[in-house]
């Protein structure tokens, strides 16, 4: 009976001791162990000890209690990727349910001033996880483009420049999958009922102003700029348009187009081939978009730059005209040291 007793005693010491010592990992589980907010990425393959050193590169304190509070609730066996952000005042046993549950928080992804695929492919890898080589190749893929009835040169214009809120972890192939989506949406029922108007298909009309956009950033001078190029493709006159030159030569730092530039053998060159090019030759703003489906009716047929390097332009019914504007900008370019 007395050896019972005893057993009962220790017994009871024991769950004691074991309350206590649970109380107090407890209360330092739940104790705060970050002064500040904290935002990282884990990307996939991430181990348990790489999560660790992140966090505490972070500013997360009090590490030896996040690790066993992780352990406890095997957050070493399985750490799920993304882009996380903790709140200032997390304790462990916060920024354990937090990435042991997935919780991640959406980047928000932007995008303009893209002229190629490899340029956006570059500009994407640095907000999402997947690399440049990645993405390139399948923004380039045949198969790709085809998906969304596409063809690949085209595909470039399903990216509508904005900002988007999306999954850090996001594949190229749910990338594009939203992009379209996207695109889709921005094409609503105001913007259908004005491509009516220009005669020319979603596609054209983002390759349009393509071209109107890397003529202009003055807004105001977007649908102007756009009507003489709707009022040339409607007579069959080719475009000849300068920025196309540069993109079929592949060089955007020429200053100043010569006639070997416009004659460069290549579909983009609008110098010489009538219509469109084949598909756009930058990423347009929404702005240059809406200035093509809100073209401005007149009858000019040629804009030139003017001579005061303003980016504004003067517009002419007749070649004769335009020409004499050609020759002050030249002269204006000549006087600058532009060759």
């Amino acid at each position: 009976m007395a050896k019972k007793r005893k057993t009962a005693a220790v017994l009871v010491a024991l769950v004691a001791i074991i309350g206590i010592v649970g109380a107090l990992v407890l209360g330092r589980a739940t104790a705060s162990c970050l002064s500040q907010k904290a935002q990282f990425n884990l990307p996939t393959g991430t181990t348990y000890s790489a999560l660790l050193d992140t966090l505490q590169e972070n500013g997360v304190e009090n590490m030896s209690v996040v690790a066993l509070v992780g352990k406890l609730r095997k957050l070493n066996q399985s750490v799920k990727p993304g882009h996380y952000e903790l709140a200032a005042g997390s304790s462990a046993m916060d920024i354990v349910t937090t990435l042991r549950s997935g919780a991640q928080k959406p980047v928000k992804l932007t995008f303009n001033n893209i002229r190629t695929l490899d340029q956006l492919a570059g500009r994407l890898a640095t907000q999402i996880e997947a690399d440049s080589a990645a993405l390139y190749a399948h923004l380039t893929a045949p198969a790709t483009a085809a998906k969304y009835d596409l063809k690949p040169e085209q595909l470039i214009g399903i990216f509508i420049p904005n900002t988007y809120e999306v999954w850090w972890t996001l594949s190229p192939e749910a990338l594009t999958d939203r992009m379209f989506k996207e695109y889709n949406a921005f094409w609503n029922s105001s913007r259908k009922a004005k491509l009516e108007r220009t005669g020319l298909s979603e596609m054209e009309v983002i390759t349009l102003a393509s071209i109107v956009y890397e003529e202009t950033k003055v807004a105001s001078e977007m649908p102007k700029i756009a009507g003489v190029y709707i009022n040339r493709l409607r007579r069959g006159i080719p475009l000849q348009a300068c920025p196309t030159a540069k993109y079929a030569l592949g060089d955007f730092t020429i200053k100043r187009v010569l006639h070997k530039h416009t004659q460069v053998q290549s579909p983009y060159n609008t110098y010489l081939h009538r219509g469109l090019t084949p598909g756009p030759i930058c990423l347009p703003s929404i702005t240059a978009i809406d200035a093509v489906l809100d073209y401005e009716k007149h009858s000019y047929l040629y804009f030139c730059a003017k001579e005061d390097f303003s980016g504004r332009h003067y517009f002419s019914k007749s070649l004769a005209e335009h020409n004499r504007y050609a020759k002050r900008y030249a002269a204006a370019l000549s006087k600058a040291g532009i060759r």
